[in-house]
């Protein structure tokens, strides 16, 4: 049962941040997967008075506030747009609308969850995110650090993504991805993000180059072999590592040839 002794709506990050120093506070984002934990809160901090849940756009980038709904991710014009759809395909199976209207992205960012659709596509998008006290760091980096009592504030997704696409398989609709597979191409570069492995995503380049001739099915089909043999992978309840090694070259082939429209 979650048990919270203290509930305060900040004005302001810094006040929050101060609150958060205390290991038993918590920063409060949709409560999703919070309100099912079995833990004591001695101070439960919201956010949500500090205008941080919308979605900007400059000439450099899309800014995504930490309180934003993951429907509103999914809803967004120019980000669908920018994506190809692969925004929307990311989110779109995250068991319901009513969920997704309460999961923040801030939360799915922080929690750092290797089941993360979230996490998936944003890696494979080049992210950043800015923390209250460690400023702006490549989400990459920031899912390997142990940062625990930070702030995240904001979601950076820069641009100049000229082709995206997202594949995930699940054991059934709504439920977490057995494997989850975002790849997108800048300009002739390209890069992969493998989720769900069942640890959280990592992205893979081209590193032997074979994708520089352009994309066929066998290019596709090679470079889908070698990339699933250095990608580290599990098992777990929702299935074992040899099923997510059989899975992963056929997601990213798959992936590969949607992306350039190869029949």
């Amino acid at each position: 049962m979650l048990k919270i002794k203290s509930y305060v709506k900040v004005n302001s990050l810094a006040e929050a941040y101060e609150l958060n120093q205390k290991k038993t506070a918590r920063i409060l984002g949709g409560m999703v997967w919070m309100k099912m934990g079995n833990r004591a809160i001695s101070t439960a901090i919201d956010l949500s008075g500090l205008g941080l849940d919308a979605i900007s756009e400059n000439d450099d980038e899309f800014v995504i506030g930490c309180m934003t709904p993951l429907h509103d991710l999914e809803t967004n014009e120019a980000l669908n747009t920018y994506t190809h759809g692969a925004m929307k395909e990311s989110l779109c199976h995250i068991v319901g609308v009513q969920f997704r209207n309460c999961a923040t992205v801030g939360g799915s960012v922080f929690g750092r969850f290797g089941f993360s659709d979230v996490l998936t596509i944003l890696m494979a998008l080049g992210a950043h995110v800015e923390l209250y006290h460690a400023g702006v760091m490549p989400l990459a980096d920031f899912c390997e650090s142990h940062i625990s009592r930070d702030i995240l504030t904001k979601v950076i997704v820069p641009k100049g993504v000229t082709g995206a696409v997202y594949l995930s398989q699940r054991n059934s609709a709504t439920d977490f991805p057995l494997l989850a597979c975002a790849i997108v191409r800048r300009e002739e570069e390209y890069r992969v993000a493998v989720g769900a492995r069942p640890m959280v995503a990592r992205t893979y380049s081209d590193e032997r180059g074979l994708l520089a001739g352009g994309i066929t099915r066998e290019i596709a089909q090679a470079f889908a072999l070698e990339l699933s043999q250095r990608v580290k992978l599990g098992g777990n309840a929702l299935g074992s590592e040899e099923s997510r090694r059989a899975l992963c070259p056929v997601l990213v082939r798959r992936g590969l040839l949607k992306l350039e429209g190869v029949e």
